[in-house]
């Protein structure tokens, strides 16, 4: 499992380093998943269109019609109304003195965009509850001109940008150097409760929340920032102002070309908008990222990324997709259900992260599986049938590699005559009927599901029931051993052949050093095979069968008089293929055991 946690260190680095892409995947799929809430309808948006603009006179407005509007605004029973406008010069028309007389009688806010050029307003008494902290200054605001400076309160109107060019958070309040300024959704709010100051709660990451009098703290980001909820607020044209009526209302041009449309994940929106929209999202519950993001985003990838690996590796490919599937069901349905309570949570990267994991576990699992075939083919391709050997390679799980005792039927050969054969012909004519003999050998062997373990000079070693099991093994070890001497006979190759057979237990699977070793068997039965091949010679048979081998087999054989072999205190008992000669130089079938007899007594 060292690349699994290889891989996850690497993945852990784009949240760490809160890489482009990822941030862009994760406020996207905050868009997508926070549930869209209700206005609560205390604010209306009044739009000046292009048709407002025609009935007028064009733009700009004079000063008079705007206080004619705030006016009726105001008579039409609004709280009060927010100019999401700039006025930084005087009124050539001469309407200054009007449009200050009618701001200075209601509740009224103008804009005060944020510029680089060093200058800011008077700040707001603020109080901070908490350790002193520090945050990215504003650059200087362009203020209104001096009668409306006093008549109304100035916000300011600043929408900075996520990574992808979306607005969706605003500060409530902007750190100058003589102090705090307020945005302009934010000052509303407050000349609404009638406060005069603003409290800043802090802690050691920044703030925390912003207070303002009338209304619940307000939680923000640790920038001050508060997370916007796109509410569908109210909006009318100057053709409804009446009803506008116990409301605040916030004022703005649409009319093409006046005012600049900032890009929101609701779409374009003029400035009036924004501000409407932050406003309203100060006196609900928006969503908001918690400082302890990063460590449960990470914590989530880990934890996930291990699991993922470890259960495909453990419980192959069927269960391990089932598995890991319901873990990153769970997972997607964490993330969902977390930001539906509007705690800002991202799941995406390690959803992406596990599916990575889990395409590499595969690859490895089929990797590992295919080698296995191919180390199976390659160690019994030329000693398995092909159907066996096939058996195992859709099968692993039958050949339990590394050792196992099992019971099987193990066969020895061994050529009689090789010596005086090597003496009278050349190398190569040896090495030609050697392999003739070994080949007629190994064919009987696979015929009859067993497997050539080894070759040891003209002998061979054979065993039944491993490494795939094998029903009535003792019987096809012996039908093999009729199969190599029919065949050895009709060769005609001028060599004969002794053959061993026993069957036991022994400890079969790969055995040698960690750099070469082989799959064979050892153990008391296998070495009592071989002495009962070396006595053939000794009590004049051919094929000579171990007591367990002959009691088990279906096939006659006769009793043989008891011989002692090399290792063996006691004797062992022995027996040999019973039947006529003629039987056994015309086919190799098993026929039930009277009619062996049968033929024995009658021949």
């Amino acid at each position: 499992m060292k690349w699994v946690i290889t891989l996850l260190t690497l993945l852990t680095l784009p949240l760490l380093f809160n890489s482009v892409p990822l941030e862009v995947l994760r406020l996207k799929t905050f868009d997508a998943l926070i549930t869209e809430q209700s206005p609560t309808g205390h604010f209306t948006i009044l739009n000046i269109t292009e048709k407002d603009l025609d009935d007028m006179g064009g733009y700009p407005l004079p000063r008079q019609d705007l206080a004619d509007i705030h006016n009726k605004i105001i008579e039409a029973g609004a709280y009060g109304v927010g100019w999401v406008m700039l006025f930084p010069h005087a009124d050539r028309m001469g309407g200054d003195d009007e449009f200050a007389k009618a701001l200075q009688s209601s509740a009224s806010v103008i804009a005060m965009p944020e510029i680089d050029n060093g200058n800011y307003p008077a700040t707001h008494g603020t109080v901070i509850k908490g350790p002193i902290i520090s945050l990215p200054k504003a650059q200087g605001f362009l203020e209104n001109i001096e009668p409306f400076k006093q008549s109304a309160s100035q916000g300011a109107i600043s929408a900075p940008v996520d990574v992808d060019n979306l607005v969706r958070r605003i500060p409530l309040l902007q750190q100058t150097d003589n102090g705090w300024v307020a945005s302009f959704g934010t000052e509303v709010l407050k000349i609404l409760g009638g406060g005069r100051t603003y409290q800043i709660a802090t802690n050691l990451n920044g703030i925390e929340q912003v207070r303002v009098r009338g209304i619940p703290p307000v939680s923000t980001d640790s920038l001050g920032r508060k997370w916007i909820s796109w509410v569908d607020t109210p909006q009318i044209t100057l053709d409804d102002i009446d009803k506008v009526e116990s409301t605040f209302v916030f004022v703005g041009f649409t009319a093409k070309g006046i005012s600049p449309q900032l890009a929101t994940p609701s779409g374009l929106l003029e400035p009036h908008k924004i501000q409407a929209a932050l406003s309203e999202s100060m006196l609900m519950d928006t969503p908001q990222i918690p400082d302890y993001r990063l460590f449960v985003e990470l914590l989530l990838l880990c934890v996930s990324g291990f699991l993922t690996a470890l259960l495909i590796a453990r419980l192959g490919i069927t269960w391990g997709i089932v598995s890991v599937g319901v873990l990153t069901a769970g997972i997607a349905y964490f993330g969902y259900s977390i930001i539906q309570k509007n705690i800002l949570i991202d799941v995406t990267w390690t959803l992406i992260s596990m599916t990575l994991i889990a395409t590499l576990q595969f690859y490895l699992n089929f990797r590992t599986q295919y080698k296995l075939r191919q180390q199976i083919k390659k160690q019994f391709e030329h000693y398995l049938d092909p159907k066996q050997v096939k058996r195992l390679q859709d099968n692993p799980s039958l050949l339990k590699l590394g050792g196992e005792r099992r019971r099987c039927t193990f066969l020895f050969t061994d050529v009689r005559g090789f010596t005086s054969l090597s003496e009278r012909l050349e190398p190569e004519e040896v090495a030609e009927i050697m392999n003739k003999v070994l080949t007629i050998q190994a064919n009987a062997v696979k015929k009859y599901d067993g497997m050539v373990d080894k070759y040891i000079g003209d002998a061979m070693m054979a065993i039944f029931n491993a490494p795939i099991d094998l029903d009535g093994h003792e019987n096809n070890a012996i039908l093999t051993a009729i199969e190599i001497k029919k065949n050895m006979k009709e060769a005609n190759l001028g060599v004969e052949i002794g053959i061993g057979i026993n069957t036991g237990e022994a400890v079969i699977g790969n055995m040698g050093s960690d750099t070469r070793f082989d799959y064979t068997a050892i153990g008391d039965a296998v070495n009592l095979a071989a002495r009962l091949e070396s006595s053939t010679k000794e009590v004049g048979e051919d094929i000579v069968i171990g007591y367990t081998t002959a009691i088990n087999s279906d096939i006659p054989t006769r009793y043989l008089d008891p011989i002692k072999v090399k290792g063996k205190k006691d004797e062992i008992i022995i027996y040999t293929i019973q039947y006529p000669q003629v039987l056994f130089e015309s086919k190799n079938v098993i026929l039930p055991s009277f009619v062996y007899h049968a033929l024995i007594y009658f021949l």
